[in-house]
């Protein structure tokens, strides 16, 4: 479901989640989507002998569930994604559940833009991805 937030309704404060469990299918889709074949994602004894000790997720991956919580709920359809601060803090794994939340902490009225906290964390509450993001709603 996709909600459509009016630009007026949304506040500083407002935090909008999606979570997702990272799959083997995941990770060969977006391989085979970028062509990002790199061994620690896609194969296990490579990645078995890397400081991970197993394959993790991409990235790129694991920050594109921020592009869900933006284009679906906060602030939902008709969201223009500007741009992106991310910082990678840990891997995610096969298996892993993420949870990308976003948190609105500006608004610029005169543009209809929004300035959000997000996040995206493991079942462990560990940060995977932490970063800014900046939208405007149409």
């Amino acid at each position: 479901m996709v909600n459509d937030r009016p630009f007026e309704e949304i506040n500083i404060g407002d935090k909008a989640s999606f979570s997702k469990t990272i799959s083997e299918a995941d990770i060969y889709n977006f391989a085979g989507i970028t062509g990002d074949f790199n061994p620690v994602h896609v194969n296990e004894e490579y990645a078995g002998k890397s400081r991970f000790k197993k394959r993790i997720a991409h990235g790129m991956l694991t920050a594109s569930l921020i592009s869900t919580v933006l284009g679906t709920d906060l602030p939902g359809a008709n969201t223009i994604y500007m741009s992106q601060e991310v910082k990678f803090t840990a891997p995610a794994y096969i298996g892993d559940t993420l949870t990308a939340e976003a948190e609105v902490i500006e608004k610029n009225e005169e543009k209809r833009s929004l300035v959000l906290k997000t996040t995206v964390v493991n079942q462990d509450s560990i940060t995977v991805v932490d970063g800014k993001a900046k939208a405007m709603k149409m």
